[in-house]
């Protein structure tokens, strides 16, 4: 098997580290990411500059871009064969409900998938990469129960608990829940005394009852949600047809 890493944290973060770490011995790996933290990048491409492509001295590739660019220069430039899958994560904290639209995590993921490609998007229940390796581990063993039984190509969301291993039990098939409005921005001035808006944290969550990603992760479960790139709303779809009739 042949693995694609990206991820939005940067090629730093222990939790691509701890991913690449855990499925080098199951699958020939390269991994392509940002060269600094692009978290909430969503499904950005740059294409105002070019981009460059740097190598690490522990083999991992860097791009000066988003996590989307990462993936995308991979596939159609960089690499010499198609992936098998393309994994991304491990994200330093969670993306569920509609967090993932804006998540680079998700998004890289996300363009392994519009090529046609299996993409499994991890990231961790909370912040603080606490048992990042355990979640590695666990990442692992989804992959290697799930990746052929799956109709390909397929687009998963992971949530892990920060858990022990032997803690994590078997992963849950949940859909996304629903957040609140956003925390209003925060106001602030530069050192020169301009304004300046810092984005405001995140809403509650408004829909984590029971099936929902945030009820599983909330009850120490592992988190499955499949994703789809279609969001033409299917309803005001056959609505506005009629009232264009």
């Amino acid at each position: 098997m042949r693995i694609l890493i990206s991820n939005d944290d940067g090629y730093l973060a222990p939790g691509i580290n701890a991913l690449a770490e855990a499925l080098a011995p199951i699958a020939d790996i390269v991994v392509v990411a940002p060269d600094s933290n692009r978290s909430g990048a969503s499904n950005s491409l740059s294409l105002d500059r070019p981009l460059s492509v740097q190598r690490a001295a522990n083999g991992f590739y860097f791009v000066n871009g988003t996590p989307t660019d990462c993936v995308h220069v991979a596939l159609t430039g960089m690499l010499d064969y198609k992936p098998d899958l393309v994994v991304s994560g491990i994200n330093n904290g969670p993306n569920m409900g509609d967090d993932t639209l804006y998540s680079g995590t998700v998004a890289a993921a996300t363009e392994g998938y519009l090529f046609g490609i299996p993409a499994i998007a991890f990231s961790q229940g909370a912040h603080g990469w606490e048992h990042i390796e355990d979640a590695a581990r666990h990442a692992r063993d989804i992959i290697q129960r799930y990746y052929e039984t799956l109709p390909a190509p397929y687009l998963l969301n992971v949530n892990i608990p920060n858990r022990p291993y032997d803690q994590l039990t078997a992963p849950v098939a949940t859909r996304l829940g629903r957040r609140h409005q956003a925390e209003p921005v925060i106001r602030a001035q530069d050192p020169r005394g301009k304004e300046i808006f810092w984005i405001g944290p995140p809403g509650a969550t408004k829909d984590a009852g029971e099936g929902t990603d945030f009820f599983a992760c909330a009850q120490g479960r592992t988190s499955i949600t499949p994703l789809q790139i279609d969001l033409t709303h299917k309803t005001q779809l056959d609505a506005l047809a009629k009232a264009l009739a």
